[in-house]
């Protein structure tokens, strides 16, 4: 029997999403996107969930889209929903607090899915990174408007143009993360914090939480539409089929020509 791409986890009022696809770096096909978002969504109506962590099983947090399956995405029956969207309608809208315990790398989806988390502490071994425009396309996750906001525009910039990889300092030192743990123990670190956090009213957790999130809510959700339009527009284009060209041949990219 083949194992769950999500493993779920109670410790009293505290819930564990471990994403688990370590031979391909928790890279997020559409099964992990929805068993992501329904485990959201489940948490959020649950009485008895008071704190949610994220991490990853194996070396790395989450390396990002699955680009085997970018070039041959799943089809489904007419009307059916399901990978991205769905996933950041459930993160986007999260009511609960939200811990990231980034135990590897986290590239993509791995770095952007951070400022929707109220608390992200990194392993000192762990990096980020945002290669979306060195794979011929843009920013993701409403991305555009919620990092600038948690890190400044320079350091946005750097992030999104280079696509080079963030330390666990550095990323500190932005604001992207909150600290940078000793090997091994980030998801003890995680659990800390939580403890601090679950013993309280959940109605109140929620009831503050709905009040924070909710001035970035329009924003991340309108810069979203934008980035998913343009994605579309350059996705399946020159840039983006050289790229997933070089990845597949293991060689670099050359974009000179475009």
């Amino acid at each position: 029997m083949s194992e769950p791409v999500l493993k779920v986890a109670d410790e009293g009022r505290v819930r564990i999403l471990t994403l688990n696809r370590p031979a391909q770096l928790n890279s997020m096909s559409d099964a992990l996107y929805d068993a992501v978002g329904h485990a959201l969504n489940l948490a959020a109506a649950d009485p008895g969930v008071a704190v949610v962590i994220l991490t990853g099983e194996g070396r790395a947090f989450c390396a990002g889209q699955d680009l085997a399956e970018m070039e041959n995405r799943p089809t489904y029956p007419p009307g059916e929903v399901h990978g991205f969207g769905p996933f950041m309608d459930a993160l986007d809208s999260f009511e609960k607090p939200l811990i990231a315990a980034v135990n590897g790398l986290g590239v993509g989806i791995g770095l952007t899915l951070l400022p929707y988390c109220d608390f992200v502490f990194m392993d000192e071994g762990a990096r980020l990174r945002a290669p979306f425009v060195t794979l011929g396309v843009t920013a993701e996750a409403g991305s555009t408007s919620l990092l600038p906001a948690l890190v400044g525009w320079s350091n946005t910039a750097d992030i999104v143009y280079t696509g080079r990889w963030i330390d666990a300092p550095t990323a500190v030192a932005m604001g992207l993360a909150r600290e940078v743990t000793q090997a091994g123990t980030v998801l003890d670190r995680a659990r800390a914090q939580a403890a601090l956090i679950a013993p309280n009213p959940i109605v109140s957790l929620v009831a503050t939480k709905r009040l924070l999130i909710h001035a970035r809510l329009d924003a991340a959700r309108a810069a979203r539409a934008r980035e998913d339009a343009v994605f579309r527009g350059l996705e399946g284009g020159p840039a983006n089929l050289e790229a997933l060209a070089a990845f597949r041949e293991k060689r670099p990219a050359d974009f000179s020509k475009l």
